[in-house]
């Protein structure tokens, strides 16, 4: 029997991670408001927002397994979003030099009939090299990654700012944990095809 899969994000990133598992899936908008909640963990705010995501669009979606998913960098303890702007990047990417910056992805499952859930949220880490304001115009001027959390791509030329990445899942980094979700999916008894 086919599944109703969903992906509640706009992202061409989390679309292009979930399209390897060559399962069938739409997309939806979850339009919510990503405000963190004063005092609110970097792990309690990313787990928060993937199970919201999931529960926005599992309203329009009745029968469907609607899969929720949101990022944050943190440095120092402080939650990071996207830069959304070339002089964010600037200052992002400044701040990150020679630190380590934690990646936290929050992951929901939703079955939207039965509105049971699966929620986790898996960690990366990114050890910055030391980056000079040259290097760091250059990278931004070349890949322009505005929309993505810690201002950079992992996937293309942001892999040149580290030394050391550090996690068991190199798709969390990017958006979207795979090994997580695959395993969520199987105990839903949905199949990935081999």
């Amino acid at each position: 029997m086919q599944q109703n899969i969903i992906l509640g994000s706009t992202s061409p990133f989390r679309k292009e991670l979930l399209q390897r598992l060559s399962i069938p899936f739409t997309t939806d908008a979850p339009d919510i408001d990503e405000t963190p909640l004063k005092n609110e963990s970097p792990e309690d705010y990313v787990k928060r927002l993937s199970l919201e995501k999931a529960q926005a669009v599992a309203k329009k979606h009745p029968h469907a397994y609607i899969i929720g998913s949101d990022q944050c960098s943190v440095l120092k303890g402080k939650i990071r979003g996207k830069p959304n702007n070339h002089d964010n990047a600037v200052k992002q990417l400044q701040e990150s030099s020679a630190q380590r910056v934690s990646f936290l992805t929050g992951l929901c499952l939703l079955n939207s009939k039965t509105n049971e859930f699966q929620l986790d949220m898996i960690p990366f880490h990114v050890d910055f090299r030391k980056l000079t304001d040259k290097e760091i115009e250059a990278y931004l001027r070349a890949e322009e990654p505005y929309f993505c959390a810690g201002s950079f791509k992992s996937e293309g030329l942001g892999i040149s700012l580290f030394e050391r990445l550090q996690g068991d899942d190199p798709t969390a980094l990017i958006g979207l944990p795979l090994i997580r979700l695959s395993a969520m999916l199987r105990e839903q008894n949905i199949l990935i095809p081999a």
